[in-house]
C-alpha cells in the first residue's frame, strides 16, 4: 500500500498508522535524506529475515539502524566523548557512523566485530516514525542487492509488491548513499564516500 505523507509536515495520524504497523511486525519503505530505505523494528526478527529474503542480501552483511536522537544512539552504541562531539555536529545528516554496539542491539544486526552502523537522517518523516515508535528501525536501500538504489516510491511498490506492507511516498528522491565513517578508533576512518561531506576526517 502506498501512503502519501507530506515530507515537511507529516500528519500525526499518518505517523501513528505506520508506527502501529511496525509494532505489528510490518515492513515499510520510507524516505531518508539520501534515498528510499526499507525497514522494520529492530526487535522483529521475522521481519528482518523477511527483508534479507526480499532484497536477496548476503546474511553476513548486517543492516544499519536509524535512531531518532543522540541519546538514543548512546543507548545502542558505545560513544566516546570525541565521537559524541562529532555526531552532535554532523547529525542529523547523510552519514552512517560505525560504533561498537551495546548489548541492546540484536545479534542479527551485529558484525563479527560486534559493531553496528547508526544513522540519523535529516528527514522528518523517518525521524518522526522512529521517535514515535520508541526504538530504532533497520535501514537498507530500497532495492534488490547489487542493483541501483531507487528514489521513486512507485517503482519500489512495483518491484516488491506485497512483500512491503507500506510504501511511504515522500516525493521523488535522488539515489545517493550515505557516507560511512567509523568512529571506533582514535581517528575517524572513512569507509565509504557518499552524500555526507567527509573533508573533516582528513
Amino acid at each position: 500500500m502506498i501512503l502519501e505523507i507530506n515530507p515537511h509536515n507529516p500528519k500525526p495520524h499518518q505517523i501513528s498508522r505506520i508506527v502501529e504497523s511496525l509494532k505489528d511486525g510490518k515492513v515499510i519503505a520510507y524516505p531518508t535524506d539520501t534515498t528510499y530505505g526499507i525497514g522494520c523494528s529492530i526487535f522483529c526478527k521475522k521481519s528482518i529475515e523477511r527483508i534479507y529474503l526480499m532484497k536477496q542480501r548476503d546474511r553476513r552483511k548486517p543492516f544499519s539502524v536509524i535512531c531518532s536522537s543522540l541519546s538514543e544512539i548512546s543507548q545502542y552504541a558505545r560513544v566516546s566523548n570525541s565521537a559524541f562531539k562529532i555526531i552532535k555536529r554532523y547529525l542529523p545528516g547523510a552519514y552512517t557512523f560505525i560504533f561498537e554496539a551495546t548489548r541492546e542491539v540484536p545479534d542479527l544486526l551485529l558484525t563479527r566485530q560486534k559493531t553496528v552502523g547508526i544513522r540519523m537522517p535529516d528527514n522528518k518523516i523517518c525521524c518522526d516514525i522512529v521517535s514515535a515508535l520508541g526504538n530504532p528501525i533497520i535501514t537498507t536501500s530500497a532495492n534488490i542487492s547489487g542493483e541501483e538504489p531507487e528514489g521513486d516510491p512507485r517503482n519500489i511498490a512495483d518491484t516488491f509488491g506485497k512483500q512491503i506492507d507500506y510504501v511511504i511516498d515522500g516525493g521523488i528522491l535522488a539515489t545517493d548513499v550515505s557516507s560511512v565513517v567509523s568512529l571506533i578508533g582514535d581517528k575517524p576512518e572513512v569507509l565509504r564516500l557518499g552524500l555526507g561531506d567527509v573533508s573533516w576526517c582528513a
